[in-house]
Parts: structure tokens; sequence; C-alpha cells
């Protein structure tokens, strides 16, 4: 199910900037398209996490589906930019409650000594699905058109919805976590130091990640790319995510999380000083690959190591803060690098994140050897 969904939400997001950009939108414009994915989840992802913790993962599920198919829907039968923008809010609060969901369900469901690889193999299927949905969505706008590629990317969570449904029925609904005592203040969590650390290497790796799914459509139009080989090379991104998550259980027996959480920094940093250089495909295809590499080997330490500190009974919660922090950058930074890029060029964007990614390097690497 969560592949699934994964497929509706990356394919409609490569789906709108290409649309957006289609219509005529600036960078600017689809700057403000891509944060409105991040609006709502920016606002509500703590009381999303909260939610979660008190009545389990299936209503908030059924919901996030829903949200998602309807936001795919929109545009296929309302083809416009004012409908882009009510797809986007849709899309980006259905998957925000889909991943605080699925993430604590999987946190809870497993051991510390089995976590990591628990939210390895949860990161494996998002790696598939990075790799389908834009792949999908390129293919499906240059041979069918844009609507008719929503329609389709619609088909992908109505389906889970109906396993949703199946799977409810042949299994009892999960236990939610006993809350804990005492006022509920997230300021707690944010002053929490070794869990403030984690949400800053993860703040600084979502900018990366959003980085790519944001300036990649724009780069490759300016450059001349066709849809579907942009959404090829954003496919190449989601494989190399997939290659490393396939390693992620010796790695994590060999390498610590901030040890690992370091070279995702400085890879990340490495090719987007690269990135704006070149033109050729094969070079940006591994380029996308080895960033995937990167930024691949992140998730499953970023989740180990919130389940891991975060207090008991919160953990849903601090999914939620990590949620709210990433989709805080979100709305922000497609407005700062759409300006940017509208004023300068694409170039001083890339570079610009590279040298803050860099910086984070060398914070995470001042921790690797921390417990937490």
């Amino acid at each position: 199910m969560m592949v699934l969904a994964h497929i509706t939400f990356t394919g409609s997001r490569v789906a709108l900037t290409l649309f957006a950009i289609d219509l005529g939108a600036s960078p600017l414009k689809v700057g403000i398209l891509m944060s409105l994915l991040a609006v709502i989840p920016m606002f509500l992802s703590v009381h999303a996490g909260r939610w979660t913790d008190r009545v389990g993962v299936f209503r908030p599920t059924l919901i996030s589906l829903s949200l998602l198919t309807a936001g795919s829907l929109l545009p296929a039968f309302r083809p416009g930019l004012e409908s882009l923008y009510g797809a986007s809010i849709l899309l980006g609060s259905g998957f925000m409650i889909t991943h605080v969901a699925i993430n604590n369900a999987v946190g809870r469901a497993s051991t510390p000594e089995t976590r990591t690889s628990a939210f390895s193999f949860l990161a494996v299927g998002f790696s598939t699905s990075t790799v389908l949905g834009p792949v999908i969505a390129g293919f499906m706008i240059d041979f069918a058109g844009h609507p008719d590629t929503f329609l389709s990317l619609a088909a992908f969570s109505l389906i889970a919805l109906i396993l949703l449904g199946l799977t409810q029925r042949s299994n009892p609904a999960q236990k939610p976590s006993s809350a804990p005592s005492g006022k509920i203040r997230v300021i707690d969590l944010l002053r929490h130091g070794p869990l403030r650390a984690v949400f800053i290497a993860s703040g600084l790796l979502s900018m990366g990640w959003d980085l790519f799914t944001f300036m990649v459509p724009i780069q490759g139009a300016r450059i001349g790319l066709s849809a579907s080989t942009i959404g090829v090379i954003m496919g190449t991104f989601g494989v190399g995510t997939f290659v490393i998550r396939l390693a992620m259980g010796r790695i994590s027996r060999n390498f610590s999380e901030w040890q690992v959480l370091t070279g995702a920094l400085a890879i990340t940093a490495f090719v987007y000083f690269l990135f704006p250089l070149f033109t050729s495909v094969p070079v940006l295809l591994a380029l996308a690959f080895l960033l995937g590499l990167g930024l691949g080997s992140a998730l499953p330490m970023i989740m180990s190591l919130i389940h891991r500190t975060a207090p008991q009974g919160r953990t849903g919660e601090a999914v939620g803060v990590r949620s709210t922090l990433i989709n805080t950058s979100q709305t922000v930074l497609p407005l700062l690098f759409g300006a940017i890029g509208t004023a300068t060029g694409t170039v001083p964007v890339f570079w610009a994140l590279a040298v803050l990614l860099g910086s984070g390097g060398l914070f995470a690497s001042r921790r690797k050897d921390s417990n937490g």
C-alpha cells in the first residue's frame, strides 16, 4: 500500500511541475505550486503524529489515501493552473498523513535490534515507488498527455484503498500506544539535544531531496530535455536509493547512524556542485544515481535515531515534528529557489545548497561517534 500511495505522490509531483511549465508558468509560479504540497502538512504534521499515537494506523491511512486519489483526479477532470494548486494541497496533505502513520507503525512494531532493518525494508519500498512514479509520469505525459497521466496515477492510490479495506477485514485493529503523562509540549522535543540534532540533519537532507524534485524538471526543461527523459533521470535517482537500501543491513552493522549521515550529506553536496555544469544525459544519469545512493542511505538511519531518542509514547509526535520541519522547508525553499532561479538562473541555487549541505556534513561528523 505504501508503494502504491508513493507512486501516486511522486508521479503527481513530477506531473504537476511539467504541466505547470507546459501551461507557461514561471519558475516562481512552479515554486508556489510545489510549496502548496507542504503548506497544510507544515501546520498539521504534529497533530497527525499525535493522532496516530492515539488511534492507530487504519483511520489515518484511509483518509490519506482518499486525499491522494482526489488530488490526482482533480487536474485529470479540471485541467488548468488553478486545479494544479488545489491538487498540490490535497496530495501533500494526503501523503503527509500516510507517511506519519506508516513510519510510526513500523517503529512501534520493531525492536531496537531490528529497527534499522525494518526501516530499510520500508525504504526499499519507497525507492521502488521513487523509480516508478516519475518514470510512469514522464512517459504518460509524452504519449497520453497531462490529464490522462493524472488519471492513471490516481489508480494506484485507489488500489491501495481497496487493499487497505481487505487488510482491515483480515487483521485486528492496531493497539494505540499509551499516552504520555503530563502536559504535552512540542518544545520539549525540540529541547531534547540528541533528538534536535536528528531533526537538523533530517532537515538538511530533506532540502537535498526537495531540490532534486523541484529543480531537476526546471533544469531539464531549460536544457531542452523531453518529459520522458526528465522522468528517466528522476527514476535513476530512485534506482540509486533502491540499491543502497538493499545494502543497509550490512552498512548498519559496520557504520554508526551518524557516520552514514555524514557520508550522505557529503555526497549530496558534491553532486549538487556538479549537476548544473553538465547537459549530457549520461552524466546527469550518473549524478542522479550517485545522489540516490547518498540520500537513500539517510532515511533508515534518521527514523532509527528518532525512535531511539524520542520519549516513550511520543514517537508518532516526533515523526510529526520531523515532518513539520521538512514541510516548512518544502514550503519556503521552492519559493526561494524559484525566485533565485527566475532572477539569476539555476546554477546559484544548486551551489548555494551544496555549500549548506557541506556545512551540515561537518556538523554530522562531530556527532558520528555519539550514541544519540
